[in-house]
C-alpha cells in the first residue's frame, strides 16, 4: 500500500464516526426561552460551539451537520411537538444507520433543581413526554440522555414548564445551559462514562480543551 493511499484511507477512518445529539423543545415564537425548551437552548449553543448551523428542515426538524473532533456531528431539534419527538429521532438514526449508543438526547428536568445537569447512559423516561416518545419509536430505553435542571413546578406542572423563567432561576438556568453544552461536547469526543464522571461531579466542569 502506497503512503498516499495509506493516508487517504486514514483521513476518511478519522471522520468515519457519526454522532447525532438531539434538542427537545416546542417549535414556535411563543415557546422560545421557557423552561420546556431547555434542550433547544443547549442545542443553540452546541451548535455555535462547533460552527454547525442549524438552517435546513429535515427529519420533521430543524437539523445541522459537521464535523467535531474527527467525529461527524448531527444535531436535530425535532418540530413535531413535544410529545411527538420520537418520530423525527427514529427517521434519522434509520437514515444514518446508527446504533443507539451514538444518540445523546437532551431535555427539561423538573426533578432536578435550576442549575444542575445529570448524564445518564441510558433510563426510562421519568414522565417527560419527549423522552417516552422516542423511547416508544426507538423501542429502546439504552440511549445517552442529558437532564437539565428546572425545579419543582409551583403550581400546575403544565403550565410552569411553558413559563419562562427570571430572577435568579433565569440566572441559574443560564449557567446550566453553558455547562450541559460542554458536557454535550465531551460526550461527542470521550463518550459517556468520560462525560458522566466529570458533569455529574463537578458543576463547574469545562470540556477537555479547557482545562
Amino acid at each position: 500500500m502506497g503512503i498516499f493511499e495509506k493516508l487517504f484511507k486514514a483521513e476518511n477512518k478519522a471522520v468515519s464516526q457519526v454522532k447525532i445529539v438531539v434538542g427537545l423543545g416546542n417549535p414556535g415564537r411563543e415557546y422560545e426561552g421557557t423552561r420546556h425548551n431547555a434542550g433547544f437552548d443547549v442545542l443553540d449553543e452546541v451548535a455555535k460551539a462547533a460552527g454547525i448551523e442549524m438552517r435546513s428542515q429535515k427529519f420533521s426538524a430543524e437539523f445541522g451537520q459537521g464535523e467535531y473532533k474527527g467525529k461527524k456531528l448531527i444535531l436535530l431539534k425535532p418540530q413535531q411537538y413535544m410529545n411527538r419527538s420520537g418520530q423525527s429521532v427514529a427517521t434519522a438514526m434509520g437514515f444514518y444507520k446508527l446504533a443507539i449508543t451514538e444518540l445523546l438526547v437532551v431535555a427539561d428536568d423538573l426533578a432536578l433543581e435550576p442549575g444542575v445537569i445529570r448524564l445518564r447512559a441510558k433510563g426510562s423516561a421519568g414522565g417527560h413526554n419527549g423522552l417516552g416518545d422516542i423511547i416508544s419509536k426507538l423501542g429502546s430505553e439504552d440511549f445517552a440522555r442529558l437532564r437539565v435542571g428546572i425545579g419543582k413546578a409551583v403550581g400546575i406542572s403544565r403550565d410552569y414548564v411553558l413559563m419562562r423563567p427570571d430572577g435568579e432561576q433565569a440566572k441559574l438556568l443560564k449557567d446550566a445551559t453553558d455547562r450541559a453544552k460542554e458536557a454535550v461536547l465531551c460526550w461527542v469526543d470521550k463518550g459517556i462514562d468520560a462525560a458522566m464522571n466529570k458533569f455529574n461531579k463537578d458543576p463547574e466542569a469545562k470540556s477537555p480543551d479547557q482545562k
